[in-house]
């Protein structure tokens, strides 16, 4: 297997330049890490809280306890499968009162403060956990409820968080994968996702439909059943990902080798989903569909296509008509052809939720767009969806991410688009473990266990 850290010094990886369509030469987009003049506030790296303090908070978990009548006490456990470099980890979310917060490791709550600036500044305190070296259990206690959680880890270096004052509060700007100049966009770092509730209800999750970072793996306990586990992705998967993307650029010259980003030693330390790419360099795969959903619109002009909701609406007759897919059954809304945009992200054009789509529309367009994603609309059996599984990803164009992903995933669990849900039978792929009676929830970090 070739060193992607030869290849890109040989061949010059850029950062986010533009590769408008197919091209010959191979690299890496390479993270170039700045200061807080280069952090970018945007929808989606900020979590937003509705409350302002002129300076940051810091309360002992004594005095957090002795004061507290909705406490929470969910014991967490931090499992370091990673290198022989640092791992830190990073607990964050809002709390009851919707304030922003950071739990240290000692159960300790940190409230940073913006300082009512509206430019973003760093969190001066020090909100990371080191863990203990490769093969060490870090354990501690969520103290409080916590809504819009994440809990971050970084491998080798530390991860930079800043505040910045909204009009609604406070909000913390978070590490972001699309930006190379971010501060943190040179570290290995990813998250999980989790809700911990007043009722003590859990809900955690790990998701590839935005990137591919530092690998995690999940594990609850309850009081009340059986443990659950989500294995997620394999030791090494970043890797073998950008191997994957990297021999698909070579097939059919498309910038899929520039998904993978690297640090400045050209070592890949993250993949990009397509639809996250794509806010980078919008003109890379901008004609990448459009021969096949012409053939589409072609092949459902002459004949029907149905679409199983797979609820109250039942199987619905769908067929092109001018330039529009209108599908009857209750389906409020007909279909644009979508653009290469729309079908990465399934969340524009055609996929755009609106105010009012009745629950068969909105159970058809993520059938149709989850079809797209997997190529199998001009499949055989492809007239009748979701399916065939069979033929998920198997005919260009497609997501090569989404099969690259799904290939090296050790149970088949973690979405990588947004509607990973829609599958045929009882097949779920949801990286989820959820419980109202959480007894642990465990993370493993760089390796799921074995």
């Amino acid at each position: 297997m070739r060193s992607f850290t030869i290849l890109a010094a040989l061949l010059g990886a850029v950062s986010a330049a533009p590769a408008v369509g197919p091209r010959d030469e191979l690299s890496f987009t390479i993270a170039s890490p700045g200061g807080a003049q280069d952090v970018v506030v945007t929808n989606e790296n900020t979590l937003n809280g509705t409350y302002h303090s002129s300076e940051t908070t810091v309360l002992g978990n004594d005095t957090f306890h002795a004061s507290n009548a909705m406490g929470g006490s969910l014991p967490l456990k931090f499992i370091n499968n990673a290198g022989n470099g640092q791992v830190y980890a990073y607990v964050t979310g809002i709390d009851s009162e919707k304030r922003l917060v950071f739990v240290k490791g000692d159960g300790s709550l940190v409230y940073p403060s913006s300082g009512g600036s509206g430019a973003p500044v760093p969190i001066k305190e020090d909100v990371s956990i080191s863990l203990p070296k490769k093969g060490g259990t870090f354990q501690m206690t969520l103290p409080i409820i916590m809504t819009s959680g994440r809990v971050y880890f970084s491998e080798e270096k530390q991860l930079s968080f800043f505040m910045v004052k909204t009009p609604d509060g406070d909000a913390v700007v978070q590490p972001s994968p699309t930006n190379v100049k971010d501060p943190s966009a040179g570290i290995s770092w990813g998250f999980v996702e989790f809700s911990y509730t007043k009722d003590k209800q859990l809900f955690a999750n790990i998701s590839y439909v935005d990137f591919v970072g530092l690998i995690l793996s999940m594990g609850l306990t309850v009081k009340d059943g059986a443990a659950q586990l989500t294995r997620g992705l394999a030791a090494g998967s970043v890797k073998k990902i950008c191997d994957g993307l990297a021999d698909q650029s070579k097939k059919d010259k498309y910038p899929w080798d520039r998904m993978c980003v690297a640090n400045g030693a050209g070592q890949p330390i993250r993949v990009l989903s397509p639809d996250k790419y794509d806010v980078m360099n919008p003109n890379d795969f901008k004609n990448y569909w459009t021969g096949y959903v012409d053939k589409v619109w072609n092949q459902y002009t002459q004949k029907p296509l149905t679409i199983d909701t797979q609820g109250a609406g039942g199987k619905v007759q769908c067929k092109v008509s001018g330039d529009e897919l209108k599908c009857g059954g209750g389906d409020n809304r007909a279909y644009k052809k979508p653009s290469a945009h729309d079908i990465w992200g399934c969340d524009g054009g055609p996929f755009k939720k609106q105010a009012g789509d009745s629950e068969v529309h909105l159970a058809v367009m993520a059938r149709l767009c989850a079809a797209f994603v997997r190529s199998t609309l001009l499949s055989d059996g492809g007239d009748n969806q979701p399916g065939p599984d069979s033929s998920y990803y198997k005919t260009d164009p497609t997501s090569h991410y989404s099969r690259l992903v799904h290939q090296l995933e050790v149970d088949g669990k973690g979405y990588a688009f947004p509607y990973d849900d829609v599958n045929t039978g009882d097949k779920n792929a949801a990286g989820v473990v959820a419980s109202g009676a959480a007894d642990t929830l465990s993370v493993y970090i760089g390796a799921p266990p074995s």
